[in-house]
């Protein structure tokens, strides 16, 4: 099993170039199966979560081809059984997308129960609701969730919740249905807009992604185009924070500066210095980070998915901070993890806790136990005097491209190693 070996203790300093948005191209990935025509994907992330969306296309019977590492050629004609296999769908949550683009398609599709993070009840009901308004049935058996309609048609879906799954499923659904839908508290993710940016540009007709109102008049025809993904917001921030945490000094490229308001404006709060360019954002940081309270909410407030790295960092911040997630139940399980690390927090609630800045943490061996997680974690040890070993980097690797390479790039002592070597160099 590959860990992470981290020696920390070392600002990060220099240029970093951030990846395509793994959330918005596990979308776009399944979403191919709704195009008529090949399509070429740009700015791909090369990571696990994408490789395993990819196999599951190339199973169903599409012809891929890798044009290079973070560019891939989808030609979905050859898929004819709009069948997901279990044990794929079952490694990663995203696989829920291919209900939406299965059922576009072929009006019927049968996808095993998502898989990925155990973050806490993450149903499906409301994507549910929306196939039901659309005129598909559904049932579910043995963990297997199966759509039929005779026709789709467009109607009013409105979503009890916000949900950026169940938004981006309707938006599949209902692109090649008869007529106009209209969906109502819309979620506004930029992987939303990136989706519907994409089905546009095949000649789709979609109006109003970035809103609360998404209007969709269906098409019958999708043409096949070369479209590039947008940078991932979440990889960015991730950088920004371990910038500021180490008091370092790191300029994060190919980034889409409005994605990251939310966390530019925590970051400030706790003291560092944040400078945006067209594309680019400069973090730098010099002593001691202050307090910063934390409250996770949809799109455009604070992501839920940076909530574990401010956590970190905060860490070692002087005076006490409150970090609050109502997104997901089971956010904090890495909360042991970085209590190992010498963390002062405390769990006020399944939701709230409460974290007294410590003026250092020290290294230790801690599991990821998600992928957000691990990426905390990851900080953690680059923040801790002395070694700290991070396992299961399985997780990190779901949603990171080429984490260590970036980080030794910017000056950290990390290294992948193996159960052996981590043991040997520990000693």
């Amino acid at each position: 099993m590959e860990k992470f070996l981290i020696r920390g203790g070392i600002p990060l300093r220099g240029e970093v170039t951030i990846s395509g948005a793994k959330n918005a191209a596990v979308a776009i990935v399944a979403a191919t199966i709704l195009s008529d025509e090949p399509c070429v994907l740009e700015n791909v992330p090369e990571i696990r979560d994408i490789n395993v969306c990819i196999k599951i296309l190339y199973e169903m019977g599409a012809s891929i081809k890798i044009i290079d590492k973070n560019t891939v050629r989808v030609d979905p004609r050859g898929i004819s059984d709009p069948v997901v296999p279990y044990e794929l769908a079952r490694a990663f949550r995203a696989s829920s997308y291919f209900l939406g683009t299965l059922l576009g398609r072929f009006h019927r599709a049968d996808v095993p129960m998502p898989g990925g993070c155990d973050l806490g009840d993450r149903p499906i009901d409301q994507h549910l609701k929306a196939f039901n308004i659309l005129g598909a049935s559904h049932s579910i058996d043995g963990g297997v969730v199966s759509l039929r309609a005779e026709q789709l048609v467009g109607s009013q879906i409105y979503f009890d919740l916000v949900t950026v799954g169940g938004t981006i499923n309707a938006i599949f659904a209902a692109v090649k249905a008869d007529g106009l839908t209209v969906i109502e508290n819309a979620a506004k993710e930029p992987q939303i807009v990136d989706v519907a940016n994409f089905l546009n540009s095949m000649g789709a007709d979609i109006m109003g992604a970035g809103t609360d109102v998404i209007k969709i008049r269906g098409v019958k025809y999708l043409k096949g185009v070369t479209y590039g993904i947008i940078p991932d917001p979440i990889e960015a921030g991730t950088y920004m924070v371990a910038a500021a945490a180490t008091k370092g000094d790191v300029l994060i490229k190919g980034v889409i500066p409005k994605h990251l308001e939310s966390i530019t404006d925590k970051l400030r709060k706790a003291g560092a210095s944040v400078e945006e360019f067209d594309e680019a954002i400069h973090v730098h940081a010099e002593g001691r980070l202050m307090k910063t309270n934390i409250k996770t909410q949809v799109h455009p407030g604070f992501p839920t998915d940076m909530q574990p790295q401010f956590s970190t960092m905060l860490s070692t911040a002087e005076g006490v901070s409150v970090v609050t997630d109502n997104i997901f139940t089971n956010r904090f399980r890495y909360v042991n993890e970085l209590r190992r690390l010498g963390a002062n927090i405390t769990s006020e609630s399944s939701t709230t806790v409460i974290i007294e800045g410590v003026p250092e943490l020290s290294g230790a061996t801690v599991k990821a136990t998600d992928l957000r997680a691990g990426a905390a974690l990851v900080i953690g040890g680059l923040m801790a005097n002395g070694t700290t070993v991070v396992e299961d980097i399985f997780h990190i690797e779901r949603g990171y491209e080429n984490i260590d390479d970036k980080l030794r790039s910017l000056g950290a002592d990390i290294r992948r190693v193996n159960d052996y070597d981590s043991g040997r160099m520990a000693v």
